[in-house]
């Protein structure tokens, strides 16, 4: 028999209470501050669970740079008709926009930088 199990994907900064208010209100979830002072977690509703975590060395990715690799991303989905104001919203929190090669034509998928230099994309969900 399998034991169940779960996972949280866990995102290292340097202030993990300002990341955790980023993205508690981008994905409309909560946080969750346990008894470690250092990982805060945002679970929301539909499925949402991170956590964020203290790292006092941290530096963040340089992704697009080809000398690193972006290592790992977050790839929210929204609504094809909701994703401009995905956008604004995101950007209006602090996100930073990534100019790449990839944003461009339809901009189905929008690349960004979160305030600790983790990149995300908003991507329209597929119906």
């Amino acid at each position: 028999m399998a034991v169940a199990k779960t996972s949280v994907l866990v995102l290292d900064c340097a202030e993990p209470k300002e990341l955790a208010d980023f993205y508690a209100t981008l994905l409309n979830a909560e946080l969750h501050i346990g008894d470690e002072p250092d990982v805060v977690e945002i679970v929301g509703h539909t499925g949402v669970h991170l956590a964020i975590r203290r790292d006092h060395g941290y530096a963040p990715p340089s992704w697009p740079r080809p000398d690193d690799s972006q290592q790992a991303h977050l790839r929210i989905l929204v609504a094809r008709e909701d994703i401009d104001e995905a956008e604004r919203e995101a950007v209006g929190l602090g996100a930073r926009p990534l100019d790449t090669k990839y944003n461009g034509g339809a901009r189905d998928t929008r690349l960004y930088s979160d305030p600790a230099g983790h990149p995300f994309t908003l991507a329209a969900r597929e119906q």
